[in-house]
């Protein structure tokens, strides 16, 4: 009897030992076609692209600066300049309130509130077309001789989430940033990224979108969501054998508190 037990208890180490790892393993692979960037890239090489402005949004915080020849005329239609205060300590947050602050905030009627001009819509337009409608009106309602006019979308942002370094919020300044730009920033895929489809929602101007991309394939570059645009919310996935890594792992524990009760139980009768 004690031998019958003792080679049970051997062969059930054994299989732990030797057959557990290589399922977790088999499991676990990912091929070069799943993970590489761009695989078809040269397909795409000199190939033409255009940058697409966004359009303004509700809640989009401009920064716009008005000048002329003569300084002191622009002045009145430049909004004040406002201090922070209570910003002792380190950092710059203060330093992004007081940017914040001197922005106009666009509100959910697409208007800014402007010193002098008062409302201007921003509906359906882009920085630079908004920038040529108050260079408009400046020159042909008689405000100022030759204005420039300067505007910086100060709030814009985009959430990644899941398969990434560093998931999270992210600021940009740029009026255009791409796919592969957003995932450098939030430190690449980890390798059990699903590169075949990561998912966009989008909304804009009242609408909500949500698409998959897939950046294994230069097609991508054709994609509209290939450019980020302001408040996009990217997921990236894990993929198969990460899920199934997930889910083993589980079974694992499971399995092993099984045989162990066995084991144990097995020994226990064969010291009887």
């Amino acid at each position: 009897m004690g031998y019958i037990c003792n080679s049970i208890v051997h062969s059930m180490r054994n299989i732990l030992r030797i057959y557990l790892p290589i399922i977790f393993l088999v499991n676990s692979c990912a091929t070069k076609k799943e993970i590489w960037y761009l695989q078809d890239s040269e397909q795409y090489n000199n190939t033409s692209y255009q940058y697409e402005s966004p359009e303004i949004q509700p809640n989009d915080i401009l920064k716009i600066d008005i000048g002329a020849l003569v300084e002191e005329t622009a002045k009145p239609y430049n909004k004040p300049t406002s201090r922070v205060q209570g910003n002792s300590g380190g950092g710059n947050s203060g330093g992004n309130a007081m940017m914040l602050m001197q922005g106009y905030l666009v509100s959910q009627d697409n208007t800014v509130n402007m010193p002098v001009l008062g409302e201007i819509s921003t509906e359906g337009k882009t920085v630079k077309d908004l920038q040529g409608d108050l260079v408009e009106i400046l020159e042909k309602d008689g405000h100022l001789v030759n204005p420039t006019v300067m505007i910086r979308l100060l709030n814009a942002k985009f959430t990644i989430l899941g398969e990434v370094g560093s998931p999270g919020t992210y600021n940009f300044s740029e009026d255009n940033i791409t796919i592969f730009q957003a995932i450098g920033m939030a430190g690449d895929l980890q390798i059990n990224g699903k590169r075949n489809d990561i998912m966009f929602i989008r909304e804009r101007d009242g609408q909500r979108q949500i698409a998959t991309i897939d950046i294994r394939s230069g097609e991508v570059f054709n994609s509209p969501f290939y450019q980020i645009k302001p408040n996009d919310l990217i997921i990236v996935n894990p993929n198969s054998p990460r899920v199934k890594q997930a889910g083993y792992i589980k079974d694992i524990a499971s399995t092993v508190g099984f045989l162990t009760l066995i084991i144990s139980t097995v020994i226990l009768i064969s010291n009887l």
